[in-house]
């Protein structure tokens, strides 16, 4: 999908303000905890729309770019889910252990398509850090060495692997046609740029400025400068 086309057909969810009261006892990690409750209801009331929509749509014609496609999706989102739970046992830093859960639900969504279309599950009985793509394997083998070294790594090690999620999927993108895969596909994108955000937010934070690896510098400026996105991208 062209850059220009994807970003057009963000539909944002209208969000109203949310003030959390607090006594003179409340905690900075009270306030992060209800708001990360908050921030659940959102993901979990987004998830139920975009499945109802994804189950509206009909069965199409499969092509094996398209089955390669879902199979390398499939296993892709585990690697990003399997490198956050890996590093956030490293790290007390709460970023690895809230994306990992929507990495979660991103080869879940994967996983709904391949029920759909009765194909052979890569991911049925995976095992964290085990790949059937070998290049997968070997990524995530360089990728836990990286962000092992400290900190800053791991943080770059999560930005890279959203950077790389995004140029994927936009790849395939370019060459599917059935309109159930194209719109999950496009709502992971979506899912990858908000990580995306997340992690070069941290950078910042850190002193240090992420350099996108597989998308164009244009396109990460755009993203890091855009809002969070909420809502199902529906077309």
């Amino acid at each position: 999908m062209k850059t220009k086309k994807m970003m057009a057909v963000i539909l944002f969810m209208t969000v109203p303000a949310i003030t959390l009261m607090s006594g003179c006892n409340s905690t900075e990690e009270d306030t992060t905890a209800e708001v990360a409750v908050v921030e659940k209801a959102f993901l979990d009331a987004e998830i139920l729309a975009c499945n109802a929509i994804f189950d509206s749509m009909p069965l199409e014609p499969l092509s094996e770019t398209e089955i390669d496609a879902l199979t390398h999706m499939r296993e892709e989102e585990f690697l990003a889910h399997d490198v956050y739970m890996k590093l956030a046992e490293t790290y007390t830093i709460r970023i690895f252990t809230n994306i990992s859960g929507s990495e979660l639900q991103h080869t879940n969504a994967v996983a709904r398509i391949l029920q759909k279309y009765n194909l052979p599950d890569p991911g049925l009985e995976h095992q964290a850090g085990i790949f059937v793509n070998q290049e997968l394997q070997g990524l995530y083998n360089a990728l836990i060495a990286q962000g092992q070294q400290s900190q800053v790594d791991a943080l770059t090690v999560g930005a890279t692997i959203e950077d790389l999620d995004i140029k994927d999927l936009m790849d395939l993108t370019e060459v599917i046609d059935n309109q159930d895969i194209n719109f999950v596909f496009a709502n992971l994108t979506k899912g990858s740029r908000n990580h995306l955000r997340a992690f070069s937010a941290q950078l910042k934070k850190a002193g240090v400025i992420y350099t996108p690896q597989f998308i164009s510098a244009a396109l990460y400026q755009l993203i890091i400068s855009s809002p969070h996105e909420r809502g199902c991208v529906t077309n």
